[in-house]
């Protein structure tokens, strides 16, 4: 399988985020949502991990399906020189950047799933 970038759901307001998620849920049949968790270089969690794990904890009292976590780092970077080689102008970078952050998330996970 190859991971391919769906849409990029602004996480505020959060009603609004969590009322598309439940429709791209039901929409495409979704088994598990791959959340990115940021880490710092040596391993360790910082703010902005805690954040993610009170955002993961409020998403886990809407939604059925499953969450997981999963290792982010590096992946803007990964993004941003993917997207430079494909020779993307800067202005057009800034909006798929995230996009495309998810989507080497989510292959780097699937990737993992193979070994």
């Amino acid at each position: 399988m190859i991971a391919q970038p769906l849409e990029y759901i602004a996480p505020e307001p959060f009603a609004a985020f969590l009322s598309r998620l439940k429709g791209i849920l039901r929409e495409k049949e979704i088994s598990l949502i791959l959340v990115g968790l940021p880490r710092n270089m040596d391993g360790s969690y910082g703010p902005a991990a805690l954040k993610v794990q009170e955002f993961v904890a409020a998403l886990k009292d809407a939604v059925t399906v499953p969450i997981k976590t999963w290792d982010e780092r590096l992946t803007t970077v990964q993004a941003q020189k993917f997207l430079i080689q494909g020779n993307v102008r800067r202005d057009q970078r800034k909006q798929k950047v995230d996009k495309t952050a998810a989507a080497i998330l989510l292959q780097s996970y699937l990737d993992g799933l193979a070994k």
